[in-house]
């Protein structure tokens, strides 16, 4: 029974009735609509019925066009169990197979075979001369489809045969690797990546995939033809940075991924108060060898170009190495101090390095990065982050990355909705091509109109959200957390223990949304793990005793005390466990109190107070209508 059988003919799974050209599966009288997705994965495990099917053969049957990550999949067999009453430890219908993919159990048998259409004119004899005009016919017909397979390329006929390519419609630049010693000028080979991805992004009628997929995706060790899959991209733009002293030289490829036909390849060396004009020169080499024209007003600004401080560039490098350093010391227990101790460090070199070169663009915008990344900020970072975004875009106003630093400090530290959105749309109207941008606006607006959509996403959001995707579908904009949205709680932990079970702070969100469904007993479970993994193993011993004493609401509530007494003993605590906690377990004046606390802080959970329904046990109470007027999320 082949998959396009399966298409046009309904058929039974177990007790089911699927109608695939419907959408559809019922029972018992009860119908239910499927995505489109969801139904053409269903339909491929029935086609393989009883046989394992792999994660990597299922993505390529359904979006044999499009890279999606494993999650798109996850949640496509995690609405099927749903909607069948399957569970995953004791599956009736679905088979997880370790590490490899998923397998039909339940029966399929097909109800009805399509019947041929009622033909008004039956058939008549064949004679030899209409054989011979037939056979005229098909042949015509064969050489006309050979010419189209050709003109088109289909499934690189044309490459196969004449040795050519297809012209390059979309480009993917991967993370340069920087063939220093020196950890740091890693920042170097990054700055450079992302400069490229910059300039090719305002090529018209070119597809390039976001920085922000390019980043997470990392270096990856596959063949290059699996990675143009996977990113769902033509061209691909590879290579090395070598710093020497004064000098920095680029070694660059561009590979046509499809074939692995490397298609140009050179070597740039400069010195690097030069390093501009080398990103210029490689960026219009590259446009040159695929044979697009950067926009007018990216040629200008390429051209336009100045000599910079190579200490200046030094001291940027060791910036971004302490914010990241920053960063990745959130939430872990005695950290706060080395935390502080980073940031400090990342803050003086981004002053050195505006010292340096006071024009120097990428370090004033770095310096909303550090603030992000602080959590808990230190009070002279804000100010110093607001003028230097400010002198960024007096700089350059036509940098997107600026407005965007802008819009979500003002978003998130000015609680300055308005002026956020300007700056947001800004960003757009620079560069309507930018899926990072779009994903942005859509978080705005999902903040500021609540969840009035669709799965959690305001209308307006989802709209924006939707752009982003289709700008560079090799990422999931649709969000980390969309596993959670529309599935059930032991679905979403389904999805966790499959694709995340050490993140810890995936952990606490999970944790967070037991609790708020007044499920102690797997929150208690939850946020043992977390502190665990974060290192407050102390804390996970005090929850543990207390849950064998009292139960698991008891154990929350000897953890908020445990919580309390570190925060007058060391001034430590997060916030957010502590608000968040606090709220579940309708403690209304301490979750107000540990809010006040995020006010102050300027936490990032403060943007989402209208959208987050952790806070739906406080929404009546006048101290919170009193909140969200303070923030600016009520007039």
């Amino acid at each position: 029974m082949s998959t396009g059988h399966l298409v046009e003919a309904s058929f039974r799974v177990g007790p089911w009735l699927v109608l695939p050209s419907l959408n559809t599966i019922s029972r018992n009288g009860t119908t239910v609509q499927l995505e489109p997705k969801v139904m053409s994965v269903l339909v491929c495990l029935a086609e393989h019925r009883g046989e394992p099917v792999s994660k990597e053969q299922l993505l390529q049957a359904v979006w044999p066009d499009t890279f999606v990550g494993e999650g798109v999949l996850t949640r496509s067999i995690f609405e099927l169990r749903r909607v069948f009453e399957d569970e995953a430890k004791e599956p009736h219908v679905i088979q997880t197979i370790a590490k490899r993919g998923y397998r039909l159990v339940a029966a399929v048998t097909p109800v009805h075979e399509s019947l041929p259409a009622y033909d008004p004119h039956p058939a008549v004899p064949e004679t030899s001369h209409s054989r011979r005009r037939r056979l005229w016919f098909a042949i015509a017909g064969l050489i006309s489809l050979f010419g189209a397979l050709v003109g088109f390329n289909v499934g690189g006929i044309r490459t196969r045969i004449f040795g050519g390519r297809a012209p390059i419609r979309s480009l993917a630049v991967l993370p340069l690797q920087s063939l220093s010693d020196d950890p740091k000028q890693e920042y170097l080979a990054e700055g450079i990546t992302d400069a490229l991805i910059t300039d090719f992004a305002q090529i018209d009628n070119l597809r390039v995939v976001s920085r922000t997929t390019i980043m997470r995706y990392g270096r990856p060790d596959r063949p290059l033809p699996q990675i143009a899959h996977e990113l769902n991209v033509d061209g691909i733009v590879e290579g090395t940075v070598q710093r020497s002293s004064n000098r920095v030289r680029i070694t660059a490829q561009l590979i046509y991924g499809p074939s692995d036909q490397h298609l140009w390849a050179a070597s740039f060396d400069r010195e690097v108060k030069d390093i501009l004009t080398l990103q210029s020169d490689l960026a219009h080499e590259i446009a040159g060898q695929i044979h697009v024209k950067l926009s007018p007003e990216s040629d200008k600004s390429l051209k336009s170009l100045r000599a910079v401080n190579p200490k200046a560039v030094d001291a940027y490098a060791e910036a971004r190495f302490h914010i990241d350093k920053t960063k990745n010391l959130t939430y872990y227990k005695d950290e706060l101090s080395a935390k502080r101790e980073e940031a400090t460090k990342a803050a003086f070199y981004l002053d050195s390095a505006i010292q340096q070169d006071p024009d120097y663009l990428p370090a004033y915008v770095a310096y909303f990065d550090l603030i992000d990344a602080e959590d808990t900020m230190l009070p002279e970072h804000l100010p110093k982050a607001r003028s230097a975004v400010a002198k960024g875009l007096q700089l350059d106003e036509s940098n997107v990355a600026a407005h965007l630093a802008l819009a979500r400090l003002l978003m998130q530290f000015d609680y300055n909705w308005s002026g956020a959105e300007k700056e947001y749309k800004r960003a757009i109207e620079l560069n309507p091509r930018s899926a990072e941008a779009h994903s942005a606006y859509a978080e705005y607006l999902d903040n500021v109109e609540g969840a009035t959509g669709i799965d959690g996403d305001s209308v307006d959001g989802a709209r924006e959200r939707e752009l982003a995707q289709a700008l560079d579908p090799a990422h999931d904009y649709y969000g980390d957390n969309i596993e959670r949205q529309g599935r059930t709680l032991d679905e979403q932990r389904r999805a966790l223990e499959e694709m995340a079970p050490n993140n810890p702070f995936d952990l606490g969100i999970m944790a967070k949304d037991y609790a708020v469904a007044g499920r102690f007993r797997e929150s208690v479970e939850m946020y043992q793990r977390c502190l665990v993994l974060y290192g407050w193993s102390d804390m996970a011993e005090v929850m543990k005793r207390a849950n064998a004493t009292g139960g698991p609401r008891f154990a929350l509530e000897a953890w908020m005390r445990a919580g309390e007494a570190r925060e007058s003993a060391h001034g430590d605590m997060f916030v957010v466990p502590m608000a968040f906690t606090y709220a579940s377990l309708g403690n209304k004046d301490r979750a107000f109190v540990w809010l006040d606390k995020a006010v102050q802080q300027r936490n990032w959970m403060i943007i989402y107070l209208k959208r987050d329904n952790i806070w739906d046990p406080l929404r009546s109470d006048p101290r919170f209508t009193a909140l969200l007027k303070r923030v600016g999320l009520q007039p």
